[in-house]
């Protein structure tokens, strides 16, 4: 039985995924289809967290949109998501980045960025 579930399992798995971590800024392009019609919409923020594994793995995004801090959880092998793109990597010491709730303004949005001696 396991053995079905994980050949279902690898056929819906995306491989076009980049290496992207906890701190690191992205674009999160999603299909969004109102009607007849379908447009990609781009959400952009900080990966939060993550959590899961393989086919079940998903991801948290934060933004603050006019003032107000809005999280979205996407689901990583969603045929929903067109493509992630990463704007810029950070170095973060956390696996979940919880304390951005509470920051105000431009804290809130701010992880130290990688450098290249670290990246290394």
């Amino acid at each position: 039985m396991s053995t079905i579930i994980d050949k279902i399992e690898s056929e819906q798995i995306k491989k076009d995924i980049p290496a992207f971590r906890v701190g690191d800024t992205v674009k999160v392009h999603t299909r969004v289809i109102e009607g007849d019609k379908e447009r990609i919409q781009i959400y952009s923020g900080i990966v939060i967290g993550r959590k899961g594994t393989g086919l079940n793995s998903n991801f948290t995004v934060r933004r603050v949109s006019y003032g107000e801090g809005v999280e979205r959880v996407f689901p990583i092998h969603s045929p929903r998501i067109a493509k992630i793109e990463i704007e810029r990597k950070g170095e973060v010491r956390r696996a979940k980045l919880n304390y951005l709730r509470t920051r105000k303004g431009k804290s809130a949005t701010m992880v130290k960025e990688k450098s290249e001696k670290s990246a290394a």
